[in-house]
């Protein structure tokens, strides 16, 4: 009885009942969004259904977060080697300052090189990602300590075991919360990527904005934030493990 009360009180299940349920069944509230907005017919989008484009839109994070975390975690992994020590600064610096950088303006530069659709979305999602992840992963293996990894050899461990075992094992926390920066920014940038025609939870947006529809723009809006907070709270209890993983060792 415990163990339900703990389910049911969970606001994980909450939210994803919620995402759920706008994803999948939006048009039960036709007559909802018809009462708030008598104006607009019809009152909910109706080129796509929203789980439809929602397996456009979590496609394209899913795809671009991978190439993102390989990237990044491997030039992190680079940097904090010996052989890649002299471009540690150059990579820290790039990590700072690309952040800075709108993913919009990112976006801009792709489509010249390659062209409209899909393609420069996922390119710009990215470039954009691999920052928070390359600069979490230099800062979580910086941090190990040099006794740690000194008691590592003194085990009889090498290199590439002390790396796999070690260092990447005690920065995971570090690592996960570039990580989960960089797919959250994604699951919101993504939806930029409708005005280059990528089909995305954007669509109703920027249709909406578009055509003066106020209620396709609360309607795609909902379901991007409820995705991005499921994502985020998902992701904060793979963090919470990790760390305890990593205290109790």
């Amino acid at each position: 009885m415990l163990r339900v009360r703990r389910i049911v009180g969970d606001p994980l299940l909450w939210v994803a009942v919620a995402f759920g349920f706008f994803t999948a069944l939006m048009p039960v509230l036709r007559p909802v969004f018809g009462w708030a907005f008598p104006a607009i017919a019809p009152p909910i989008y109706p080129d796509d259904s929203f789980l439809v484009l929602w397996l456009f839109h979590a496609g394209l994070v899913v795809a671009s977060s991978l190439v993102s975390i390989a990237i990044g975690i491997g030039a992190g992994i680079f940097a904090t080697r010996r052989a890649g020590a002299e471009f540690r600064p150059i990579l820290a610096a790039v990590a700072t300052i690309g952040q800075t950088f709108p993913p919009v303006a990112v976006l801009a530069l792709a489509v010249p090189a390659f062209g409209y659709g899909a393609v420069p979305t996922l390119v710009a999602l990215a470039v954009y990602g691999i920052l928070p992840v390359l600069q979490n992963t230099m800062a979580g293996l910086a941090g190990v300590s040099p006794a740690v990894r000194e008691a590592a050899e003194g085990m009889g461990l090498g290199s590439s075991a002390i790396l796999r075992q070690v260092e990447l094992a005690l920065a995971a926390p570090t690592i996960l919360a570039g990580i989960r920066i960089s797919v959250i920014v994604n699951i919101g940038t993504v939806a930029i990527g409708s005005t280059v025609g990528a089909v995305t939870l954007g669509n109703p947006i920027i249709g909406g904005l578009v055509s003066d529809k106020v209620s396709y723009v609360i309607q795609g809006a909902i379901v991007i934030g409820l995705f991005a907070v499921l994502a985020d709270m998902l992701l904060d209890r793979l963090d919470r493990r990790l760390r305890r993983f990593a205290t109790r060792d």
